[in-house]
C-alpha cells in the first residue's frame, strides 16, 4: 500500500511502547433523566409503529374467501 520512503530506525519501531500517552481520558458523563426518558419514548414509538403496521397489514395479506363470510358474486352469475 503505501511505503515510506526513508528507513526507519528499528530501536524507534521496538521501543515505541514507550512512548505511549499515560493521560487517561476524561470519565463519560452520565445521560440525564431527560434524555433517557427521550430515548424510551422514542424507542416506544418505534415499537408501536411496526407493531401497528403488523396489526393492519396482515388482514390485507390473507389469501382466500373473506373472513366476513359473504361471498362476492357477479350479477351475471345470479342468472336473472
Amino acid at each position: 500500500m503505501f511505503r515510506r520512503r526513508e528507513a526507519v530506525p528499528f530501536a524507534f519501531v521496538a521501543e515505541a511502547d514507550r512512548f505511549r500517552s499515560n493521560v487517561t481520558p476524561p470519565a463519560r458523563q452520565r445521560p440525564s433523566v431527560s434524555e433517557v426518558a427521550g430515548r424510551t419514548l422514542v424507542g416506544l414509538t418505534v415499537v408501536a409503529g411496526l407493531v401497528g403496521s403488523l396489526l393492519f397489514g396482515l388482514p390485507a395479506m390473507e389469501s382466500g374467501p373473506a373472513t366476513s363470510g359473504h361471498s362476492q358474486q357477479s350479477e351475471a352469475s345470479n342468472g336473472r
